[in-house]
């Protein structure tokens, strides 16, 4: 099974918490995403190692490319 990486950000990009997930496809990971979200977090972003597979809203700069900026 497929290794995931669910990041979630505040409105102003920085990353709030985390986790890893391991499920059977794109689909389920991003059910869990979703599933798994508070109300404080404003983005989230399915990864799967340097991937990304999803995000919400999907307007906006991914926690990664946001990262790479800053340093």
């Amino acid at each position: 099974m497929p290794a995931y990486e669910i990041c979630y950000l505040d409105c102003d990009g920085s990353l709030t918490y985390k986790f890893a997930a391991t499920c059977d496809d794109h689909n389920r990971a991003k059910v869990l995403a979703h599933a798994m979200k508070l109300p404080s977090a404003k983005r989230l972003e399915v990864w799967q190692g340097e991937a990304l597979i999803y995000a919400r809203p999907s307007d906006s700069h991914p926690m990664r490319e946001q990262m790479l900026r800053r340093s």
